[in-house]
């Protein structure tokens, strides 16, 4: 098969969370283990960091990933989902996984799959074991894809386990309180392993405090230890919790020497570094254009916090969602002095723009319906002054056909 292919053929016949939503969700790791056991455990051969959270776990997976790359380690990073490229979640010192590396992964491992019908998620997490081994990467910065007790990256034995922010996010799956969805979260906290907390917040202290214990893990809060944080070039200063929890871990890391100036040098070139896409990213100016993959209450809010701090005539949203979004709980953070552009993501989970404007309208939020998202935005392009501001976003996919 093509690499091309090899792709259809991935998306085609296998459940994808990114597509399909909570039908796709397996909540196990017998199939993984399974799996990795079939390829030699791979995931034994290097060593790891384990980062999961609702909100900004990706960034800050990139964030370690640009220190070690600076501290000069070979370091594989693994997130997910992808923006534009699948080979986006699989990357040796920021260099994608090549083509040829997918295709000889599937063609291979292809009786394997279909004949225990591995999840896509188990298929690519095994794939990027495999390729981190096969590159004897130094240490791997693994990104929790969802949950993480139950997570597929969960067969892993970090040198350090890292939680960002926890807010209400995927409740059909993990638990309609904070509560739960932190105790899944903290599946990821092995025994003896350092953990570290990016953000104490009061409905978690507790859960996490006694899985810790239980699992006579070290337990550390960001804030207690990091006073001062480096800049960063991904924008949004709401980076900077992101920023001490990637700081701790960095300092509860062993046996490897990471100076001030890596530290310094990484945050400052995370894009660079590492290929970041979706953060607070400005595609132009005049109309000053930003996207950003924001998709939940806690993580809208604070971008929307920091859209109030912009200077503009007149904002412009163009905004879509996927279909299980909780639009009660994130609707009312959207300003009602701003016009919008709803849409739908090209996905079968995307909701449809009408749906959207009818719930939109409810929270006093007005504006048109467009079939897709390049049309929206062309539009809000020839309709915004060059003093006026367009923000796109509500799902990564939204941000995905624009960036």
């Amino acid at each position: 098969m093509t690499y091309r292919e090899t792709l259809d053929w991935m998306f085609a016949q296998l459940p994808m969370y990114q597509q399909k939503g909570a039908s796709a969700y397996n909540g196990k790791l017998e199939g993984i283990q399974s799996f990795a056991t079939h390829l030699g455990e791979p995931h034994l051969n290097f060593k790891s960091i384990h980062v999961a959270g609702t909100n900004g776990k990706g960034s800050s997976s990139h964030m370690l990933a640009s220190i070690l790359q600076e501290a000069g380690y070979k370091t594989g990073l693994y997130t997910s989902p992808h923006l534009k490229d699948f080979r986006e979640r699989i990357r040796v010192n920021g260099q994608m996984i090549p083509e040829g590396e997918v295709v000889e992964f599937i063609s291979t491992n292809k009786p394997y799959i279909q004949k225990n019908s591995m999840s896509f998620f188990e298929m690519t997490v095994a794939l990027a074991f495999d390729f981190f081994a096969k590159e004897e990467v130094d240490i791997a910065v693994i990104e929790v894809g969802l949950g993480g007790r139950l997570d597929s990256t969960n067969i892993i034995k970090p040198e350090v386990s890292l939680i960002t922010n926890i807010g209400m996010d995927h409740t059909d799956l993990l638990g309609d309180t904070i509560e739960k969805i932190a105790y899944e979260k903290a599946g990821i906290i092995k025994p003896y392993t350092p953990v570290v907390i990016s953000e104490r917040q009061e409905e978690t202290l507790e859960v996490f405090a006694a899985v810790a214990q239980q699992q006579l893990a070290p337990l550390t809060f960001a804030e207690d230890v990091i006073t001062d944080v480096y800049p960063t070039s991904l924008k949004g200063h709401y980076q900077t919790r992101n920023i001490k929890g990637v700081l701790a871990t960095i300092g509860a890391l062993r046996d490897f020497n990471i100076s001030e100036s890596h530290k310094r040098q990484g945050l400052i070139k995370v894009s660079e570094n590492t290929g970041l896409l979706g953060r607070w990213q400005i595609l132009s100016e005049n109309p000053r254009t930003i996207a950003d993959t924001a998709h939940n209450s806690e993580g809208l809010a604070l971008v929307l916090e920091q859209l109030g701090k912009e200077d503009y005539e007149q904002l412009l949203f163009v905004l879509g969602f996927v279909k299980e979004k909780n639009l009660d709980q994130i609707l009312p953070f959207f300003p009602k002095n701003a016009h919008y552009l709803f849409c739908r993501p090209d996905i079968p989970r995307g909701l449809d723009a009408e749906i959207l404007a009818e719930r939109a309208s409810h929270f006093g939020l007005s504006g048109q319906v467009f079939a897709s998202v390049p049309t929206a935005l062309e539009t809000a392009r020839k309709r915004a002054g060059k003093d006026d501001l367009i923000f796109i976003g509500g799902s990564n996919f939204t941000v995905a056909e624009v960036v």
